[in-house]
Protein backbone atom coordinates (compact mmCIF):
# COMPACT_ATOMS: atom_id res chain seq x y z
CA UNK A 1 0.00 0.00 0.00
CA UNK A 2 1.36 3.01 -0.65
CA UNK A 3 -0.07 5.71 1.74
CA UNK A 4 -1.98 5.68 5.36
CA UNK A 5 -3.78 9.05 5.99
CA UNK A 6 -4.35 9.57 9.68
CA UNK A 7 -6.42 11.80 10.76
CA UNK A 8 -7.09 12.37 14.82
CA UNK A 9 -10.35 14.43 15.27
CA UNK A 10 -12.68 15.37 18.34
CA UNK A 11 -16.04 16.84 17.17
CA UNK A 12 -15.81 17.92 13.41
CA UNK A 13 -18.85 15.90 11.99
CA UNK A 14 -19.28 18.36 9.60
CA UNK A 15 -16.07 18.77 7.93
CA UNK A 16 -15.53 15.20 7.59
CA UNK A 17 -18.06 14.34 4.24
CA UNK A 18 -16.25 17.08 2.54
CA UNK A 19 -12.36 16.30 3.41
CA UNK A 20 -13.01 12.09 2.94
CA UNK A 21 -14.63 13.37 -0.74
CA UNK A 22 -11.24 15.50 -0.86
CA UNK A 23 -8.76 12.69 -0.20
CA UNK A 24 -10.52 10.59 -2.56
CA UNK A 25 -10.19 12.24 -5.14
CA UNK A 26 -6.34 13.24 -4.93
CA UNK A 27 -5.67 9.42 -4.67
CA UNK A 28 -7.54 8.35 -7.50
CA UNK A 29 -6.24 11.29 -9.78
CA UNK A 30 -2.68 10.30 -8.68
CA UNK A 31 -3.58 6.49 -9.11
CA UNK A 32 -2.36 5.59 -4.98
CA UNK A 33 -3.26 2.49 -3.42
CA UNK A 34 -4.17 4.02 0.46
CA UNK A 35 -5.98 3.82 3.58
CA UNK A 36 -7.83 6.96 5.31
CA UNK A 37 -7.70 5.76 9.22
CA UNK A 38 -9.95 8.05 11.30
CA UNK A 39 -9.49 7.89 14.96
CA UNK A 40 -12.51 9.56 17.32
CA UNK A 41 -11.08 10.96 20.20
CA UNK A 42 -14.00 10.59 22.26
CA UNK A 43 -16.47 13.01 19.98
CA UNK A 44 -19.51 14.18 21.91
CA UNK A 45 -21.23 14.94 18.52
CA UNK A 46 -21.88 12.34 15.91
CA UNK A 47 -18.55 12.37 14.27
CA UNK A 48 -18.54 8.30 14.96
CA UNK A 49 -21.70 8.11 12.92
CA UNK A 50 -20.17 10.19 9.70
CA UNK A 51 -17.64 7.87 10.07
CA UNK A 52 -19.46 4.79 9.98
CA UNK A 53 -21.52 5.82 7.17
CA UNK A 54 -18.42 6.60 5.05
CA UNK A 55 -17.06 3.14 5.96
CA UNK A 56 -20.35 2.13 3.87
CA UNK A 57 -19.41 3.87 1.25
CA UNK A 58 -15.54 2.86 1.02
CA UNK A 59 -13.34 -0.18 1.77
CA UNK A 60 -10.40 2.37 2.11
CA UNK A 61 -11.82 4.08 4.99
CA UNK A 62 -11.03 2.50 8.89
CA UNK A 63 -11.36 3.72 12.01
CA UNK A 64 -10.52 3.79 15.62
CA UNK A 65 -12.84 5.28 18.47
CA UNK A 66 -11.68 5.96 22.02
CA UNK A 67 -13.83 5.70 24.87
CA UNK A 68 -13.47 9.09 26.10
CA UNK A 69 -11.40 11.63 24.93
CA UNK A 70 -7.47 11.61 25.55
CA UNK A 71 -5.61 13.59 23.38
CA UNK A 72 -3.94 14.12 20.05
CA UNK A 73 -1.17 12.06 21.03
CA UNK A 74 -2.30 8.61 21.93
CA UNK A 75 -4.69 9.03 19.03
CA UNK A 76 -1.55 9.65 16.49
CA UNK A 77 0.43 6.29 18.84
CA UNK A 78 -2.75 4.14 18.22
CA UNK A 79 -3.29 4.68 14.39
CA UNK A 80 0.50 4.67 13.76
CA UNK A 81 0.48 0.95 15.57
CA UNK A 82 -1.92 -0.04 12.80
CA UNK A 83 -1.19 1.85 9.73
CA UNK A 84 0.17 -0.35 6.42
CA UNK A 85 1.06 2.71 4.04
CA UNK A 86 4.82 2.73 3.00
CA UNK A 87 4.40 6.41 3.40
CA UNK A 88 2.06 7.87 6.41
CA UNK A 89 0.68 11.57 6.32
CA UNK A 90 -1.08 13.03 9.50
CA UNK A 91 -3.99 15.96 8.89
CA UNK A 92 -6.56 17.48 10.61
CA UNK A 93 -10.32 17.08 10.20
CA UNK A 94 -10.77 20.80 10.23
CA UNK A 95 -10.45 21.42 6.61
CA UNK A 96 -7.29 23.63 7.31
CA UNK A 97 -4.70 20.87 5.90
CA UNK A 98 -5.23 20.85 2.12
CA UNK A 99 -5.33 17.27 1.04
CA UNK A 100 -3.62 18.55 -2.77
CA UNK A 101 -0.40 18.44 -0.84
CA UNK A 102 -0.38 14.52 -0.16
CA UNK A 103 1.16 13.82 -3.54
CA UNK A 104 4.52 15.92 -3.51
CA UNK A 105 4.90 15.08 0.74
CA UNK A 106 4.78 10.94 -0.91
CA UNK A 107 7.36 12.16 -3.47
CA UNK A 108 9.60 13.73 -0.96
CA UNK A 109 9.42 11.33 1.59
CA UNK A 110 9.83 7.84 -1.71
CA UNK A 111 12.25 9.57 -4.18
CA UNK A 112 14.14 12.31 -1.79
CA UNK A 113 14.68 9.74 0.94
CA UNK A 114 13.26 12.03 3.90
CA UNK A 115 12.77 10.11 6.75
CA UNK A 116 10.07 12.94 7.79
CA UNK A 117 9.00 16.09 6.07
CA UNK A 118 7.22 18.44 7.69
CA UNK A 119 4.54 21.10 6.50
CA UNK A 120 5.09 25.06 6.75
CA UNK A 121 2.16 26.96 6.51
CA UNK A 122 4.08 30.28 6.04
CA UNK A 123 0.45 32.05 5.66
CA UNK A 124 -1.68 31.52 8.64
CA UNK A 125 -5.28 32.22 8.80
CA UNK A 126 -5.22 31.98 13.14
CA UNK A 127 -5.10 35.08 15.11
CA UNK A 128 -2.10 36.87 15.17
CA UNK A 129 -2.55 37.77 19.07
CA UNK A 130 -3.56 33.76 20.03
CA UNK A 131 -1.73 31.79 17.82
CA UNK A 132 0.90 33.53 15.41
CA UNK A 133 3.23 35.59 17.71
CA UNK A 134 3.14 32.71 20.57
CA UNK A 135 4.04 30.38 17.88
CA UNK A 136 6.42 32.05 16.28
CA UNK A 137 8.15 32.11 20.06
CA UNK A 138 7.63 28.70 20.49
CA UNK A 139 9.39 27.29 17.37
CA UNK A 140 11.96 29.26 17.90
CA UNK A 141 12.73 27.84 21.12
CA UNK A 142 12.02 24.24 19.58
CA UNK A 143 15.08 25.07 17.25
CA UNK A 144 17.04 26.09 19.29
CA UNK A 145 16.64 23.07 21.93
CA UNK A 146 16.27 20.50 19.47
CA UNK A 147 18.61 21.44 16.81
CA UNK A 148 15.81 20.59 14.24
CA UNK A 149 15.64 23.23 11.79
CA UNK A 150 11.88 23.45 11.10
CA UNK A 151 9.70 26.80 10.87
CA UNK A 152 6.62 24.78 12.18
CA UNK A 153 7.91 21.80 14.42
CA UNK A 154 3.73 21.50 15.27
CA UNK A 155 1.83 21.32 11.78
CA UNK A 156 -0.73 18.36 11.97
CA UNK A 157 0.43 17.62 8.39
CA UNK A 158 3.18 15.59 7.93
CA UNK A 159 4.80 12.46 5.87
CA UNK A 160 6.37 9.83 7.69
CA UNK A 161 8.43 6.66 6.17
CA UNK A 162 6.93 3.92 7.17
CA UNK A 163 9.79 2.73 9.47
CA UNK A 164 9.77 6.39 11.80
CA UNK A 165 6.24 5.70 12.82
CA UNK A 166 6.63 1.77 14.21
CA UNK A 167 9.55 3.26 15.87
CA UNK A 168 8.49 6.26 18.00
CA UNK A 169 6.21 6.39 20.90
CA UNK A 170 3.92 9.51 21.19
CA UNK A 171 2.42 9.84 24.51
CA UNK A 172 0.98 12.92 26.59
CA UNK A 173 1.14 16.04 24.44
CA UNK A 174 4.57 14.51 22.69
CA UNK A 175 2.51 15.43 19.18
CA UNK A 176 3.92 18.59 19.19
CA UNK A 177 7.71 17.49 18.81
CA UNK A 178 7.16 14.16 16.92
CA UNK A 179 10.03 15.29 14.33
CA UNK A 180 12.79 15.52 17.75
CA UNK A 181 10.92 12.11 18.59
CA UNK A 182 12.26 10.70 15.16
CA UNK A 183 15.57 12.40 15.19
CA UNK A 184 16.28 10.70 19.01
CA UNK A 185 15.50 7.33 17.44
CA UNK A 186 17.99 8.25 14.40
CA UNK A 187 15.63 9.54 11.55
CA UNK A 188 17.62 12.75 11.02
CA UNK A 189 16.66 13.48 7.64
CA UNK A 190 14.13 15.84 8.30
CA UNK A 191 12.37 18.04 5.46
CA UNK A 192 10.30 20.88 5.28
CA UNK A 193 7.54 22.05 2.95
CA UNK A 194 5.82 25.36 2.16
CA UNK A 195 1.84 24.50 2.26
CA UNK A 196 -1.52 25.81 2.13
CA UNK A 197 -3.10 26.87 5.44
CA UNK A 198 -7.14 27.22 4.82
CA UNK A 199 -9.42 29.51 7.61
CA UNK A 200 -11.50 27.03 9.83
CA UNK A 201 -14.87 26.58 7.89
CA UNK A 202 -16.54 24.28 10.50
CA UNK A 203 -16.73 24.14 13.90
CA UNK A 204 -14.13 26.63 16.22
CA UNK A 205 -10.79 25.15 17.70
CA UNK A 206 -10.43 22.48 20.32
CA UNK A 207 -6.79 24.27 21.45
CA UNK A 208 -6.34 27.35 23.92
CA UNK A 209 -3.82 29.35 25.38
CA UNK A 210 -2.64 26.68 27.56
CA UNK A 211 -1.09 24.40 25.10
CA UNK A 212 1.58 27.04 24.81
CA UNK A 213 2.89 26.56 28.67
CA UNK A 214 2.36 22.86 28.23
CA UNK A 215 4.68 23.03 25.16
CA UNK A 216 7.57 24.65 26.95
CA UNK A 217 7.35 22.05 29.49
CA UNK A 218 7.21 19.25 27.35
CA UNK A 219 9.76 20.54 25.55
CA UNK A 220 11.97 20.55 28.56
CA UNK A 221 11.10 16.90 29.50
CA UNK A 222 12.20 16.10 26.08
CA UNK A 223 15.44 17.40 26.45
CA UNK A 224 16.18 15.59 29.75
CA UNK A 225 14.97 12.65 28.23
CA UNK A 226 16.74 12.50 25.03
CA UNK A 227 20.18 13.70 27.15
CA UNK A 228 19.84 11.67 30.35
CA UNK A 229 16.47 9.72 29.90
CA UNK A 230 19.02 6.35 29.60
CA UNK A 231 21.67 7.54 32.20
CA UNK A 232 20.11 9.85 35.09
CA UNK A 233 23.27 9.32 37.02
CA UNK A 234 25.23 11.15 34.70
CA UNK A 235 23.15 14.08 35.58
CA UNK A 236 21.66 13.29 39.09
CA UNK A 237 24.76 11.94 40.43
CA UNK A 238 27.02 14.68 39.04
CA UNK A 239 24.71 17.37 40.33
CA UNK A 240 24.54 15.83 43.61
CA UNK A 241 28.46 14.31 44.66
CA UNK A 242 29.05 18.04 43.31
CA UNK A 243 26.91 19.96 45.64
CA UNK A 244 27.70 17.37 48.81
CA UNK A 245 31.49 17.73 47.87
CA UNK A 246 31.40 21.69 48.28
CA UNK A 247 29.12 21.82 51.18
CA UNK A 248 31.69 19.71 52.77
CA UNK A 249 34.69 21.31 51.79
CA UNK A 250 32.50 24.55 53.24
CA UNK A 251 31.71 22.82 56.72
CA UNK A 252 35.43 21.84 57.09
CA UNK A 253 36.28 25.42 56.40
CA UNK A 254 33.79 26.61 59.39
CA UNK A 255 35.03 24.60 61.66
CA UNK A 256 38.47 24.89 60.85
CA UNK A 257 38.15 28.66 61.30
CA UNK A 258 37.01 28.00 64.98
CA UNK A 259 39.75 25.86 65.89
CA UNK A 260 42.47 28.59 64.43
CA UNK A 261 40.49 31.00 66.34
CA UNK A 262 40.67 29.31 69.45
CA UNK A 263 44.55 28.29 69.18
CA UNK A 264 45.54 31.52 68.82
CA UNK A 265 43.42 33.39 71.29
CA UNK A 266 40.79 35.32 68.53
CA UNK A 267 37.44 35.81 69.51
CA UNK A 268 35.34 33.04 67.87
CA UNK A 269 31.38 31.90 68.69
CA UNK A 270 29.95 28.63 68.20
CA UNK A 271 29.76 27.01 64.78
CA UNK A 272 26.36 27.02 65.31
CA UNK A 273 25.71 30.25 65.08
CA UNK A 274 27.22 30.85 61.68
CA UNK A 275 24.90 30.89 59.07
CA UNK A 276 27.44 29.39 56.20
CA UNK A 277 27.61 25.91 58.73
CA UNK A 278 23.61 25.58 57.77
CA UNK A 279 24.48 26.52 54.23
CA UNK A 280 26.84 23.75 54.22
CA UNK A 281 24.60 20.96 55.60
CA UNK A 282 22.19 22.22 53.92
CA UNK A 283 24.09 21.82 50.32
CA UNK A 284 25.16 18.56 51.45
CA UNK A 285 21.42 17.21 52.31
CA UNK A 286 20.49 18.03 49.08
CA UNK A 287 23.61 16.78 47.13
CA UNK A 288 22.80 13.67 49.13
CA UNK A 289 19.37 13.76 47.98
CA UNK A 290 20.43 14.44 44.18
CA UNK A 291 22.87 11.32 44.10
CA UNK A 292 19.79 9.32 45.48
CA UNK A 293 17.28 10.37 42.92
CA UNK A 294 19.85 9.67 40.04
CA UNK A 295 20.54 6.06 41.96
CA UNK A 296 16.56 4.77 41.67
CA UNK A 297 16.81 6.78 38.39
CA UNK A 298 19.18 3.96 36.99
CA UNK A 299 17.27 1.13 39.01
CA UNK A 300 14.22 2.12 37.18
CA UNK A 301 15.66 2.68 34.12
CA UNK A 302 17.39 -0.96 33.83
CA UNK A 303 13.96 -2.55 34.68
CA UNK A 304 12.68 -0.36 32.14
CA UNK A 305 11.36 -2.72 29.10
CA UNK A 306 12.50 -0.58 26.41
CA UNK A 307 16.05 -0.17 27.79
CA UNK A 308 17.52 -2.41 25.12
CA UNK A 309 15.10 -1.13 22.24
CA UNK A 310 17.26 0.07 19.42
CA UNK A 311 16.00 0.86 15.60
CA UNK A 312 18.48 -1.11 13.37
CA UNK A 313 18.83 0.27 10.17
CA UNK A 314 20.16 -2.18 8.38
CA UNK A 315 21.03 -6.08 8.47
CA UNK A 316 23.25 -8.41 6.55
Amino acid sequence: MDISVVIPLYNEEESLPELNSWIEKVMEKNDFSYEIMYVDDGSTDNSWEVITQLKTQSNNVRAIKFQRNYGKSPALHCAFQKTKGDVVITMDADLQDSPDEIPELYRMVREDGYDLVSGWKKKRYDSKLTKNIPSKLYNATARRVTGIKLHDMNCGLKAYKKEVVKSIEVYNDMHRYIPALAKNAGFTKIGEKIVTHSPRKYGKTKFGVSRFFNGYLDLLTLWFLSVFGRKPMHFFGLLGSLMFFIGFIAIIFVGASKIYAMKHGLGYRLVTDSPYFFLSITAMILGTQLFLAGFLGEIISRNSSDRNKYNIEKEI
